[in-house]
């Protein structure tokens, strides 16, 4: 069983730079794929980013390529979110989970974490 702990978010001016982390802990994260998920209030679980196993690979939303960066560190059984250029609609709680296929659909993904905020103000 991997339960896992998501931490980073906070409040932040638009512009500006977070990065959430995903810790494990239970079982090693490198048996699966992590991705990370945002929910605004009112709105539906949402995909952000997904990154494989070995962490070569990855694969973004297209409201956050080019500004978002999710990676691992397999050695220290975490998988972070770097949010660069944030803009107020990227305001949400963001949950990481894990996943054995590569799929960005909420529901093909578990062990859900608790979740952090994230609030980007104008």
């Amino acid at each position: 069983q991997v339960q896992l702990v998501e931490s980073g978010g906070g409040l932040v001016q638009a512009g500006g730079s977070l990065r959430l982390d995903c810790a494990a802990s239970g079982r090693s994260l490198s048996s699966y794929r992590v991705g990370w998920f945002c929910q605004a209030p009112g709105k539906e679980r949402e995909f952000v980013a997904v990154i494989n196993r070995s962490g070569d690979s990855t694969y973004y939303s297209d409201s956050v390529k080019g500004r978002f960066t999710i990676s691992r560190d397999n050695a220290r059984n975490t998988v972070y979110l770097q949010m660069n250029s944030l803009r107020p609609e990227d305001s949400a709680v963001y949950y990481c989970a894990i996943s054995r296929s590569w799929s960005t659909g909420p529901a093909e993904f578990g062990s859900w974490g608790q979740g952090t905020q994230v609030t980007v103000s104008s």
